[in-house]
């Protein structure tokens, strides 16, 4: 019997049983012969699979004594007559209740260990001692949950549900998930004596729950669900919730999947770990240290290929209807099995009603890849195109070379196997280096809508931290969910966090350094596309920049670049009026600057309900320089006005 229904033929035939051990057990009590013991046996027989008392009695070893003890207990809840019985024969109306002293008294094989701690009545909870009296003449209680155990209600403790969920048993799962699976089952039969912990490690929560049910339901298991920050922090409240799952995982024919995303939580999680047998997972980003010999596995979502492979059966006949967008998507997003197929029916509908499925297809992953990095980063909406960029042509076919990386990805590193050659340096790390408003965000802009990416600005603030460690959890963080969406990275003034390492002089230096090189590794590591920016790029690390693949300086524009963005500032529904672009190329101001100016310009016309003019422009420009501290000279205005 375990959490499933096991039909009402056999709870019949449990429950007569359970009466006629109450009548065994009241013969007992009131020193008379019971002569029908052949209809116990009768009633064993019938049953398609034990009883709910053989199979405590299998589970946790108890004596004839002990199973005896816990039917007397559990007769004085489910039998009025079997409590008077009890009361009568201590001779005491008021004790209609079990005591040690009377089972030792008329059950069969007394033993007094029964009631030690080390036994398992007490030992696994199923009896409790009341403590106002001593051990001979306490009261003894069943408890709750094996009460209903032997009435034939299987359920999950009372006392453990708000802290684990069912892991349900996946529809479909990646192949290279199958076969971990099987090759975990292997294992386990050749430690069949000691079961080890499963240690399930990688990038992929999803599919390390989804293999762990898998195994389980392949070893006749259910599977429960326990995060490694519920784990209660005392000792003794970790042991009693130790006593309690072992005892539930038997009763229920479970098995434990701890899931342990922070290293605050391993050493918490390693001491319940030392207390629980069975089968036991333990799924984590990174390799864990545990106490207890463990099996490791390594389970990260699927590689592009199966994942198209996946996006074809959860769209079904939908999936005709692209045209070539799967590569695309399966280049740029790295979801699990389950989020595809979860999501497959809601996108194949999506696609069968629209007349651009393609554009469906990509908006919907971007959708799915935004939840996590949205609560880490500062998500910009791209407004530029290649039009908006006033930059040299050097420049800018470097960018369209980023441009086509990011597309062909998938074709060279996957089908054309560079992948396989080295795992590393395959990402796309660029440097933007430049003064301030040369363009660098904005041809990150124009990146992002050319690619139809998503374009998130790392705030450093929110990343960095004073205390040890905290950088690099943030910034994992914000990798890992940047490479599952495909987005774009920009880190604005990154001179600040991948600045040169310090010669070490204390404790915060090695830190700063340790940092630092973290970050040198991480960038080497991932996959997508991130932009540095940076205002000095002398302050680099030069091992950091080793490893940029591309390096963009955003000049200062000369004469007639800024023409050029003087002419463009403006959209077509701002009114001017006699604007001279010659003139006003000759103000030494980068982009930036001059997109500020023509703003607030616009602004000062608005007020006066007149067009933009060059007084307008005059007077905004006064004004940046202003902010600027940097004054303008006469040579620049001249002949504005």
């Amino acid at each position: 019997m375990n959490g499933t229904d096991p039909g009402h033929d056999w709870i019949d035939d449990n429950q007569q049983l359970i009466v006629a051990e109450f009548a065994r057990i009241k013969a007992r009590i009131a020193g008379e012969d019971f002569t029908t013991m052949d209809i116990i046996d009768q009633i064993r027989a019938a049953l398609p699979m034990p009883s709910a008392i053989d199979r405590l009695v299998d589970c946790f070893g108890l004596s004839t004594f002990e199973r005896d003890i816990l039917l007397l207990c559990a007769g004085v809840e489910m039998d009025a007559n079997l409590a008077s019985l009890c009361a009568t024969a201590q001779n005491n109306l008021q004790r209609s209740y079990a005591t040690f002293s009377l089972a030792l008294a008329v059950l069969e094989e007394p033993h007094w260990s029964a009631l030690s701690p080390i036994r398992p009545l007490r030992r696994w909870r199923l009896i409790e001692v009341a403590e106002e009296s001593g051990l001979a003449n306490a009261r003894l209680r069943i408890d709750e949950r094996v009460l209903h155990f032997l009435a034939g209600i299987n359920y999950l403790d009372t006392r453990l549900q708000p802290l684990l969920q069912n892991g349900s048993i996946a529809a479909t799962i990646a192949n290279t998930h199958r076969e971990t699976s099987q090759d975990i089952i292997k294992a386990l039969y050749e430690h069949n004596a000691t079961a080890p912990i499963i240690h399930l490690l990688g990038d992929d929560s999803d599919g390390q729950t989804d293999i762990a049910a898998g195994v389980a339901a392949e070893l006749g298991l259910q599977l429960h669900i326990l995060r490694a920050e519920d784990i209660p922090s005392g000792a003794s409240e970790r042991d009693a919730f130790a006593n309690l799952w072992q005892r539930e995982s038997a009763l229920l024919s479970s098995a434990l999947l701890i899931e342990c995303r922070d290293q605050a939580n391993v050493a918490a999680m390693s001491r319940l770990a030392e207390h629980l047998s069975g089968l036991l997972f333990i799924s984590s980003h990174d390799p864990l240290e545990l106490q207890r010999g463990s099996l490791r596995f390594t389970v990260n979502k699927p590689k592009a290929p199966e994942q198209k492979c996946l996006w074809q059966q959860a769209l079904g006949s939908a999936a005709q209807k692209l045209n070539g967008s799967l590569d695309g998507v399966v280049s740029q997003y790295r979801l699990s099995a389950q989020t595809i197929l979860n999501n497959g029916a809601a996108i194949a509908n999506a696609i069968v009603g629209s007349d651009a499925p393609d554009e469906v297809m990509w908006r919907a992953c971007q959708s799915l890849g935004r939840r996590q990095l949205d609560e880490l980063a500062q998500r910009i909406e791209p407004v530029f195109g290649w039009e908006d960029l006033i930059l040299p042509e050097h420049q800018k076919a470097i960018l369209s070379q980023i441009a086509a990386h990011v597309r062909n990805r998938q074709k060279v590193c996957e089908e054309w196997g560079f992948a396989r050659k080295s795992s590393r340096g395959l990402g796309l790390s660029t440097l933007f280096a430049g003064e301030s408003g040369t363009g660098k965000t904005m041809a990150a802009e124009v990146l992002a809508n050319e690619l139809h990416l998503d374009l998130y600005r790392i705030d450093l603030s929110s990343v960095v931290s004073k205390y040890i460690g905290e950088t690099e959890k943030n910034l994992r963080k914000v990798f890992d969910a940047a490479e599952d969406s495909g987005a774009i990275l920009l880190f604005d003034e990154a001179d600040a966090l991948f600045g040169k390492r310090s010669e070490v002089k204390d404790s915060h230096d090695r830190y700063a350094n340790i940092e630092v090189s973290y970050l040198l590794q991480r960038m080497e590591a991932y996959t997508g596309l991130a932009i540095l920016t940076t205002n000095l790029k002398t302050s680099l690390d030069t091992a950091f920049q080793r490893r940029l693949r591309f390096i963009v300086q955003f000049s200062f524009p000369d004469t007639e670049q800024r023409e050029a963005i003087w002419r463009s500032v403006f959209p077509n529904a701002t009114p001017t009026s006699e604007l001279d672009y010659r003139k006003l190329a000759q103000l030494q101001v980068a982009g930036g600057n001059i997109r500020n100016i023509a703003f607030n310009a616009a602004f000062l016309a608005a007020d006066t309900d007149k067009p933009v003019g060059m007084a307008h422009l005059l007077h905004a420009a006064h004004g940046e320089g202003s902010k600027r501290e940097r004054p303008l000279n006469d040579a620049e205005t001249r002949g504005w006005v």
